[in-house]
């Protein structure tokens, strides 16, 4: 397993796999993410001004389809330039972050440049601040409980700093204690059924932890199937019944980082991408009923065509020591 955050990696596999499309189809989706960029350099959702949250996955998916421009990336880093990171919350931060340190490498501003040397510890700071008393970690100070997906982005963070979250045993036990019978997690302790989205932020949590074994490989294995639609994709819970881009990418991801994908019929996946999600246009909605594409939705797509198109998936994780 890398050595380098999850989401660099992450990007690195996708863009892999991507390269292996058509130009012409990979510029479609790149005009189209660059179509929802404002005059101030941010990314719109579906309506409405620019958006830090919506601007991160622009970048994202820019990066994967073959990177910025010196232009773009000095565009987007003005927009980013506009917030101040000490006041956002976790999920802000990380969008901030990850923006400002990949606008930076493709030749924008360098928006830590004048921080003090300590920087990296305030952000540590201001994470430790959400933990919670269960072990994880909440979305503000205000959060009683820990939520899994809070917790991922949080680590996700961590590992921008090149840091380790302090405590990580009390973390690991508090992702274990999220799981359910049908193998998988919940976001949050009062929940009973599991979801296809917060078992992938602990399934990628346990591996990148340490605690990742054959057990949990078999549950993954189990829940996986229970949420596979007949669609091709997969949903986001057994009680919804349609496939969704989102919980396609996070399922993908996980069979690949747990080796489950090599008994997989993949073929259904790229047919429900492409068939029911991808517009020819550009961009990719978010489910089969859904009538517009967004940036956020569009990297999903691009991830899970990346995704197949990789030439291996990583090893599968060795058990927890």
């Amino acid at each position: 397993m890398t050595n380098d955050p999850y989401l660099i990696s992450l990007g690195t596999r996708v863009t892999s796999g991507l390269s292996r499309l058509e130009p012409e189809r990979r510029e479609r989706h790149r005009q189209f993410i660059l179509s929802r960029q404002q005059r101030d350099g941010g990314f719109k959702g579906r309506e409405g001004d620019s958006d830090l949250y919506y601007t991160s996955f622009a970048v994202r998916g820019l990066a994967v389809l073959g990177g910025l421009t010196t232009d773009e990336a000095k565009q987007i880093g003005r927009f980013i330039s506009t917030f101040d990171w000490r006041a956002l919350h976790v999920v802000d931060l990380i969008s901030w972050l990850y923006s400002a340190l990949v606008t930076q490498t493709f030749g924008g501003p360098d928006l830590l440049a004048n921080e003090p040397p300590d920087w990296p510890d305030q952000i540590a700071a201001k994470l430790e601040s959400v933990r919670t008393a269960d072990g994880g970690y909440a979305k503000s100070t205000e959060g009683a409980i820990g939520s899994t997906y809070h917790s991922f982005l949080t680590v996700m963070t961590y590992e921008l700093l090149d840091r380790k979250p302090p405590k990580p045993n009390r973390l690991g036990q508090f992702i274990f204690d999220r799981q359910r019978d049908d193998g998988g997690f919940v976001e949050i302790a009062p929940m009973k059924t599991s979801g296809t989205n917060p078992t992938a932020a602990a399934a990628v949590l346990l591996r990148r932890l340490g605690f990742a074994d054959e057990q949990l490989t078999t549950d993954l294995r189990d829940f996986l199937k229970q949420v596979r639609s007949d669609e091709g994709g997969f949903q986001a819970n057994t009680r919804i019944p349609f496939a969704d881009g989102l919980s396609t990418f996070t399922s993908l991801l996980v069979a690949q980082d747990f080796g489950l994908d090599r008994s997989m019929d993949l073929a259904p996946i790229a047919a429900f991408i492409a068939q029911q999600l991808e517009f020819p246009t550009g961009g990719f909605r978010g489910a089969s009923w859904d009538e517009q594409a967004d940036v956020e939705y569009t990297f999903y797509g691009l991830g899970v065509l990346g995704l197949l198109g990789a030439a291996t998936s990583p090893s599968p994780p060795e058990p927890a020591r």
